[in-house]
């Protein structure tokens, strides 16, 4: 019983912590990303690239999340 309730602490750190994380990237990139736009408005591509990129962080903590709670479901 303790160790289902242990691994959805940990599926819950791995999907929230790289939430965080992927928020705490995005906000410079961001605002890196606008000012590049408002001096040339040909960066609009790249700068959309690299705002989307740390989102694949968050992509990898939500699989991770879902593989621990899963395995919380299998019967021990």
């Amino acid at each position: 019983m303790i160790g289902s309730g242990l691994i959805a602490i940990g599926a819950g750190l791995a999907v929230g912590l790289t939430g965080i994380a992927s928020g705490m990237a995005e906000k410079d990139i961001g605002s890196a990303a606008v000012g590049a736009i408002a001096e040339n408005e040909k960066n609009f591509g790249k700068a959309l690239i690299l705002t989307v990129i740390p989102e694949t962080i968050v992509i990898f903590g939500l699989v991770l999340g879902i593989l621990l709670w899963l395995n919380m479901a299998k019967p021990a």
